[in-house]
């Protein structure tokens, strides 16, 4: 037992410092600061209190942040089965929440009709000043992690109603571990409230923006924005994340299933990741899949009706960040092979109950171009028939049905791109496949390349010029002596706190970097004119904010770089590979 929990805690610790966090980190950090807001005369008695209460709201925010995420992540779908209700209904309920509370900081007449209804309730207030716990509440079911064994073992248990002393203890000790660093962040925000003047001196304004967060928080997790920083951001935790599922104690622990059955016992044949075409038995049936859609009529996919083509079978959430940095992987083979042979399956395994909406997942899958066959396995029936513990996770078949290869986690595509390629040709010796889509065969390594770049005020990163950086407009002039992997700006420029915009004729970017390729993200419309070792080179820019390949080398090495930015451009981040 002391095991399953020091596991659950280090895979919930690696989470909590993952790039998933990123979206909610500004929300606990200033639900860390926000003090109640003052009325009347100051009673010190009261004024005392209310001190202690403030104290008390970062650990109210995460202990609300463990129960829910514990619960609803563990039994949150068996519950809205047995009532029959929507299984996204408490995650909308998560968003609304967070949007009353934004609401109520906002506006104080508003938190006194948010109390009402609570006012027969002696000395207990549920407003904004004392709402720490229904804040963490409600980010627990909207907060989504990486994936990890970890989690994915916890899934497992509350899909197939595994539940027993052992599950427990790994999710509370996995949420807990996650909630730590996010604990840390809420500190911090109280910390500053304390200590800084200013902090102190503006606490209305604090309370506002606060609450504009929370709202803006909402709206993007409706929309899937935060998702969208998140794929931008290399996940700089894989290497821990790869000393955890590759640990054969951790492998032991979290089999907490036993999920070996005829169809899938030689599957351990296969070792993670391998290099060249193994053989693990037949693979085992697509069975208990709710729904498919991508299929001729939606009809279901039989892989003994795949006879004769080499298939890959991807278990993947929408959600999962790593899943989304994976599947334009996928998207990229089937274009490429499916007239040569090849079949892709994608196995929706959802880790959360709002991932069992069948309109959730085709929209996840549309926003992300898929277009293969598509099986919705909602209890996790095909999942554990593959003893996966994974997202996302790659099996690959040969024309005769052996699975030859096995994926877990980001990573590996050239490789098994290649052993694609071999099995197509083994398939059928007189086809003719076209050049390889694969350049590497990994995202790029923590320390190898420039780290990630933003331009935002909030989050400045790698700055490297004279002058202060500020929000608001100012001229800028880049130093004749830059550091390595730095920016600096030249020019007039207007300084948001996720852009930053040019103000005139003139405004420039210089950058200092080590990477293969370098991407800028950027909106707007109009060129940019990369100059980069005496060569010009426009790059048309048009719509809202995306990446645009300014380098792509051969392989990495030190360069510097001049992006000459015009009016009607905002530039958020420069990120690396």
């Amino acid at each position: 037992m002391l095991q399953l929990a020091l596991i659950g805690l280090l895979g919930g610790l690696i989470t909590g410092i993952s790039p998933c966090i990123l979206p909610v980190l500004p929300v606990i950090f200033l639900s860390g600061g926000v003090q109640g807001a003052r009325q009347g005369p100051v009673d010190l008695k009261a004024e005392a209190k209310r001190r202690r209460k403030a104290g008390l709201r970062p650990y109210l925010v995460i202990l609300g942040l463990v129960i829910s995420f514990s619960v609803f992540t563990l039994v949150g779908s068996f519950l809205l089965t047995l009532v029959n209700l929507p299984q996204d209904l408490v995650r909308w309920i998560g968003l609304v929440v967070l949007v009353l509370i934004g609401l109520g900081l906002i506006f104080e007449r508003f938190q006194h009709l948010l109390e009402k209804p609570f006012s027969w309730v002696p000395q207990r207030r549920v407003g904004t000043e004392n709402g720490g716990l229904v804040l963490g509440l409600a980010l627990g079911v909207v907060y989504v992690p990486c994936a990890g064994p970890v989690l994915a073992a916890i899934a497992v248990a509350g899909a197939t109603g595994r539940i027993g002393t052992e599950t427990i203890v790994l999710t509370l000790t996995f949420a807990l571990g996650a909630a730590l660093p996010l604990l840390v962040f809420a500190l911090a925000g109280r910390r500053v409230a304390e200590r800084v003047k200013t902090f102190r001196k503006n606490q209305r304004k604090i309370r506002v923006a606060g609450g504009i967060m929370m709202i803006a928080l909402a709206i993007g997790l409706v929309f899937n924005l935060p998702q969208l920083l998140q794929r931008l951001v290399p996940d700089y935790t894989s290497t821990l994340q790869a000393q955890v599922q590759d640990n054969e104690s951790v492998k032991k622990a979290l089999d907490l299933g036993g999920l070996v059955n005829d169809q899938n016992k030689d599957l351990d044949k296969c070792t993670n990741g391998g290099t060249e075409l193994e053989s693990c038995g037949t693979a085992p049936d697509l069975k208990g899949i709710q729904q498919w859609f991508n299929t001729p009529g939606n009809q279901p996919v039989n892989l003994k009706d795949l006879k004769g083509k080499v298939v890959l079978v991807d278990f993947w959430a929408y959600s999962c960040i790593n899943c989304q940095r994976s599947v334009p992987h996928l998207t990229d083979w089937y274009s490429a092979y499916k007239a040569a042979g090849l079949e892709i399956v994608g196995v929706h395994s959802p880790e959360y109950a709002f991932e069992k909406e069948p309109h959730n997942v085709m929209a996840g899958a549309q926003n992300l171009g898929i277009t293969y066959p598509v099986g919705i396995d909602n209890n996790l029936s095909t999942w554990t028939n593959y003893r996966n513990r994974y997202w996302p996770a790659h099996y690959l078949i040969d024309s005769s049905g052996t699975v030859r290869q096995i994926q877990f986690g980001e990573g590996g595509y050239q490789t098994t791109e290649k052993l694609i390629r071999e099995l197509l040709q083994q398939a059928n010796p007189s086809a003719t496949l076209p050049a390889p889509t694969e350049k590497s065969d990994a995202g790029p390594v923590a320390g190898a390349t420039t780290p990630e770049t933003y331009f935002g005020t909030t989050k400045k990163v790698n700055y490297g010029g004279t002058e202060p950086y500020k929000a608001g407009p100012g001229v800028y002039t880049a130093p004749a002596a830059q550091a390595a992997d730095s920016y600096a700006l030249a020019g007039g420029w207007d300084l948001g706190t996720q852009s930053i915009t040019p103000t005139g004729d003139g405004s420039s970017i210089a950058l200092k970097y080590h990477a293969k390729q370098v991407y800028i993200v950027v909106s707007g419309q109009g060129t940019l004119n990369v100059i980069r070792n005496g060569k010009s080179t426009p790059v048309a820019v048009s719509g809202t904010p995306t990446l645009y390949k300014i380098v792509d080398d051969s392989s990495s090495s030190a360069g510097s770089l001049q992006v000459q930015v015009p009016k009607g451009i905002q530039a958020y981040s420069f990120t690396f590979g």
